[in-house]
């Protein structure tokens, strides 16, 4: 599981940059802490989240996500939330190289908040 905390400044209109990596076939969270740029918790009250990979983006044409991440916001006055793929998920996962996004909204508003390079690793062990 990984944590990352990241700055937040809704002015600059620029994603924070994160890289991930997935194992196929394992329960995937990465728990990411919120800030300010005065240091403080980013309060997400009253907001909600989404998050998709894509093996790259189509410039004029519809880009097809091969995965949503559950998005789930674990203290929203602390700036806390956390994307998710259960195994099942990323059982049905290549192994490669991904983009992906995260974005939150409140009303009309809608920032996209990170993004980044996801590494899909493949397993050679089974689970028990």
């Amino acid at each position: 599981m990984s944590k990352n905390k990241i700055i937040f400044d809704p002015d600059a209109d620029v994603a924070y940059p994160v890289n991930l990596t997935i194992n196929t076939g394992a329960t995937f969270n990465a728990n990411f802490d919120v800030v300010s740029v005065a240091n403080t918790a980013f309060n997400f009250t009253g907001y909600t989240g989404s998050s998709q990979m894509a093996k790259s983006v189509s410039i004029g044409s519809t880009s097809y996500p091969i995965a949503s991440f559950a998005v789930g916001f674990t203290s929203a006055a602390g700036g806390k939330f956390k994307i998710s793929l259960d195994s099942t998920a990323t059982r049905l996962l290549t192994e490669g190289r991904y983009i992906y996004d995260v974005l939150v909204s409140s009303g009309s508003t809608i920032y996209r908040i990170i993004d980044g390079m996801i590494l899909v690793k493949p397993g050679i062990s089974s689970a028990p």
